[in-house]
């Protein structure tokens, strides 16, 4: 049996979502789903997209999410924060696993080892890499200050 891409898994939630008439999770799919469709069609011969430019996508509007989450709490809009954080949670299940922070050191040592980094002028070259490698999986801000922590 040959496993879903990312971006089936999405239309199936979308047709999921509106069996069971879950209104929030439809329409958070369906903007997943937009984004796909405007990558795919921005370029030319472009007919897929793999499932880390679809995490990308995800990864981008969880954090866009998070964002205007806070910023509605900070103003008191206690009912726009909660639609905002149910919609970030549903695109979080779509994303791979976070690194916790033990995690995130631990294979930002690795990746500092692989490199051969000694010190702050290699910080680029580890977070070239560090980027690439934990896409999805971690925060690029969260990445930037363990780096500058374990090179420093």
């Amino acid at each position: 049996m040959e496993t879903m891409t990312l971006e089936q898994k999405i239309s199936q939630g979308i047709m999921e979502a509106m069996k069971s008439r879950d209104d929030v999770r439809r329409d958070t799919l369906r903007n997943v789903k937009k984004l796909i469709i405007e990558a795919k069609t921005a370029g030319p011969n472009v007919d897929s997209l793999s499932d880390d430019a679809v995490i990308k996508i995800i990864t981008k509007m969880a954090k866009q999410g998070a964002d205007t989450a806070e910023i509605y709490q900070q103003q008191g809009r206690d009912d726009l924060f909660d639609y905002e954080m149910a919609q970030v949670k549903i695109l979080r299940e779509y994303l791979p696993e976070q690194l916790d922070d033990t995690a995130l050191e631990s294979e930002v040592r690795r990746i500092i080892e692989s490199c051969g980094a000694s010190g702050m002028q290699d910080m680029g070259r580890v977070m070239g890499v560090a980027s690439k490698e934990l896409a999805g999986r971690a925060d690029g801000k969260a990445i930037s200050a363990v780096v500058r922590r374990l090179l420093s």
